[in-house]
């Protein structure tokens, strides 16, 4: 149980720069430069064996207002991609096995780029949940 905990308070330290850039992310005009997406979720194997749930809040920061509008009207195939990944990333990992923060925003970082086509738009995670 002390095992989880600590994996819990880690991934909430996760979510504070997120916290923070919806606060600051705003351009000059004060518009907001945030696109939030909806929650990933994919299937995990728990340390006993039963199956779990981890789950990604994320979103995007883009300055661009034309990148930000392609961006919102993109948001179900950068999901879809994000999904796809996430779901062959979580059945490769060891039951138990906490999901690897960075390497998860790197690939959505470039998932990201791909799907929209240029890059611009930057991939934030505010926290990655396990249950």
């Amino acid at each position: 149980m002390h095992r989880r905990a600590v994996i819990a308070l880690a991934l909430t330290l996760l979510a504070t720069p997120v916290a923070f850039a919806k606060e600051e992310a705003k351009d000059k005009a004060g518009a907001s430069t945030y696109v939030e997406l909806q929650t990933l979720n994919a299937t995990t194997v728990r340390i006993n064996g039963s199956r779990g749930v981890v789950t990604v809040d994320n979103g995007l920061n883009v300055p661009d207002p034309a990148l930000r509008a392609l961006a919102a009207a993109s948001a179900p195939r950068l999901r879809a991609a994000y999904n796809a990944f996430l779901s062959k990333y979580m059945i490769g990992l060891s039951p138990g096995a906490p999901p690897n923060a960075d390497l998860l925003a790197a690939e959505f970082q470039r998932l990201t780029d791909r799907t929209l086509g240029k890059p611009g738009a930057k991939f934030l995670i505010g926290s990655i949940l396990m249950n």
